[in-house]
C-alpha cells in the first residue's frame, strides 16, 4: 500500500529508481548540446562543410535563430497541451526521438557532398527543437516527483548528471573518434575507432549519431521507471483546443501572478547574458591568446567539471537557502567573472597590471593572463550550473500547480525569444570599440539588470 508523500498532495512517494530515471534525462540529452551545438560538429561545419568560415558562422546562426524562434512561439502552447492531456512522458520520449533522428542525419554531411550544408542546417534545427521541447516537458514533471523542500537538490543533481554526461561524451569523442585531418590521430594520439576516416572528418560527423545512440541508451530508465500523471480522459484534439484557450487565459492573467511574471522577465535578461558568455568564451580566447582547438577543448572539459561541482553544491544550497538566493549569488559570481574578462588582455590583468603574454610553443596556458582567464572560466562553470538549476526550481515554486507545463513553456519562451540580444550586443560593442575586451562589457549589464529584477520577486516560504 502506497503512502502519501507528506506534502499535502496525497500522491505516493516516488521510488528511487523513478527519480534516477528522471535525473538521467539530462545525461541523455547533454551530448547533443556539448558535441553538436558547441564543441565538435558546429566548429566542423563552419570549418569544413560551409564554403567559408564567415558564411558558415552566419548560416549556423540563422539555423539556431530559426529553431529558437519556433520554440519560443510554440513551447507555451505545447506545455498547455501537456497540462490538459495529463501525461508528460509521451511528449518527452517523442521529442527526444525527434532529436535523435535529426542528430543521426548529421552523418551524411561529409565535406563536398551534395546538399551537405542543407542537411546539416535542417537536421541541427530540427534536433534543437526536439531536445528543447523534450526539456520543457521533463522540467514540468519535477513537482510530481518530490515535495517542494527537495526540488532544489533534484534539479541540481539533474544538471550535475547532465554535465557528467557531456564531459564523458566529449572526452570519448576527442580521444577515440575525432581525429586531425593532418595527422590522422585523435587527441589521445590514437587511430580513430571503427575505421572513421580523418580525411572525410568522419569522427566529427559521428558526433551526431553518437549523441543519438547515447540518448536512446540513457533514456531507457526514464521510460521504464519514472512515474507520470494519469491521462485526463480528454481526446488529444479536445486537449489542443482547450489548451489554446487556457494559454490565452494564462497570458491574460499573468498580471495576477506578479512574482512569476517578474521572474520570467529577469530570467529572459540574465539568460541572454549567459548564452552570450558561453558563445563568445572560446572566440575571445582564440583571438586574445591564440588558443588552438586542443586548448579550447581542454578548457571546455574543465568548465564541464566545475559546472558539475557547482550544480551539486547549488542543489544543496537551494534546499537550504532557497532558489532565489542561489540564483542571486550565482549572478554575482557571473558579474565578477565578466568584469574579470573585461580586465584581462593578452598582456594585462585586472585592467592595469602588466603581464607577459603568451608566446608560441610556451605550453598549455603558460602566461599569467591565460591562467587568469582559465580561473575566470572555472568561476563561470561553478556559477552557471546553479543559476540554471535553481531557476527551474524557482519557477516550480512560483507557477500555479495546475499549469506547471504551461509556465515551463513560458520559461522556454523567455529563454529563447530574445536569446539573440546578448550576442548582438557583444558584436555591436566589439565592432564599435574595435576591441574584443570591450565587447564583453554588455554582459555585465545583462547580469546586473537580471539580478535587480530578481530582487523584487517575492517567493513562497
Amino acid at each position: 500500500m502506497a503512502t502519501g508523500r507528506g506534502d499535502g498532495t496525497g500522491r505516493p512517494e516516488t521510488p528511487p529508481r523513478g527519480i534516477l530515471g528522471w535525473l538521467l534525462f539530462d545525461c541523455a540529452t547533454q551530448p547533443f548540446f556539448t558535441l553538436v551545438t558547441t564543441f565538435v560538429f558546429a566548429p566542423y561545419f563552419v570549418a569544413a562543410v560551409a564554403p567559408d568560415p564567415v558564411s558558415g558562422q552566419a548560416w549556423w546562426g540563422y539555423a539556431t535563430g530559426a529553431a529558437g524562434l519556433l520554440i519560443a512561439l510554440t513551447a507555451p502552447l505545447a506545455g498547455a497541451v501537456a497540462d490538459a492531456a495529463g501525461p508528460r512522458k509521451p511528449f518527452v520520449i517523442g521529442f527526444g526521438l525527434m532529436m535523435a533522428l535529426a542528430a543521426s542525419a548529421l552523418w551524411w554531411t561529409a565535406p563536398g557532398t551534395p546538399h551537405a550544408v542543407a542537411i546539416a542546417l535542417v537536421a541541427f534545427a530540427v534536433g534543437t527543437v526536439g531536445v528543447e521541447y523534450a526539456t520543457v516537458f521533463n522540467n514540468a514533471m519535477m513537482p510530481d516527483l518530490v515535495p517542494p523542500e527537495r526540488l532544489g537538490r533534484l534539479s541540481g543533481r539533474g544538471w550535475a548528471i547532465g554535465y557528467v554526461g557531456g564531459l564523458v561524451s566529449l572526452a570519448a569523442t576527442l580521444a577515440l573518434m575525432a581525429a586531425s585531418p593532418e595527422t590522422g590521430r585523435t587527441l589521445a594520439g590514437l587511430d580513430p575507432i571503427l575505421g572513421l576516416d580523418p580525411a572525410t572528418r568522419a569522427g566529427d560527423r559521428a558526433s551526431g549519431p553518437f549523441s543519438a545512440l547515447w540518448f536512446c541508451l540513457f533514456i531507457l530508465p526514464f521510460v521504464l521507471w519514472t512515474p507520470d500523471r494519469p491521462r485526463s480522459g480528454r481526446p488529444l484534439g479536445a486537449a489542443v483546443r482547450g489548451a489554446a484557450g487556457t494559454l490565452r487565459g494564462t497570458l491574460a492573467e499573468l498580471g495576477h501572478h506578479p512574482a512569476a511574471a517578474r521572474f520570467l522577465i529577469a530570467n529572459m535578461i540574465y539568460t541572454d547574458g549567459l548564452i552570450a558568455l558561453f558563445a563568445f568564451g572560446g572566440v575571445y580566447a582564440a583571438g586574445a591568446f591564440g588558443w588552438t582547438t586542443v586548448e579550447i577543448g581542454v578548457f571546455g572539459i574543465l568548465l564541464t567539471v566545475t559546472g558539475t561541482i557547482g550544480a551539486l553544491a547549488g542543489g544543496r544550497l537551494d534546499d537550504r537557502l532557497g532558489p532565489k538566493a542561489v540564483v542571486t549569488g550565482s549572478l554575482a559570481l557571473l558579474t565578477l567573472a565578466a568584469l574579470g574578462i573585461l580586465g584581462t588582455t593578452r598582456d594585462t590583468v585586472l585592467f592595469v597590471l602588466p603581464a607577459a603574454g603568451p608566446v608560441p610553443g610556451d605550453g598549455l596556458w603558460a602566461s599569467l593572463p591565460e591562467k587568469v582567464y582559465v580561473a575566470l572560466g572555472c568561476l563561470i562553470g561553478l556559477a552557471a550550473g546553479p543559476v540554471q538549476a535553481a531557476s527551474r526550481t524557482l519557477l516550480c515554486r512560483l507557477a500555479p500547480p495546475d499549469r506547471t507545463a504551461q509556465f515551463f513553456g513560458l520559461f522556454a519562451l523567455t529563454g529563447k525569444i530574445t536569446s539573440f540580444m546578448g550576442p548582438i550586443m557583444v558584436g555591436l560593442a566589439t565592432d564599435l570599440s574595435g576591441s574584443q575586451r570591450l565587447g564583453v562589457a554588455p554582459l555585465v549589464a545583462f547580469f546586473v539588470v537580471g539580478a535587480v529584477l530578481l530582487a523584487g520577486v517575492r517567493t513562497p516560504r
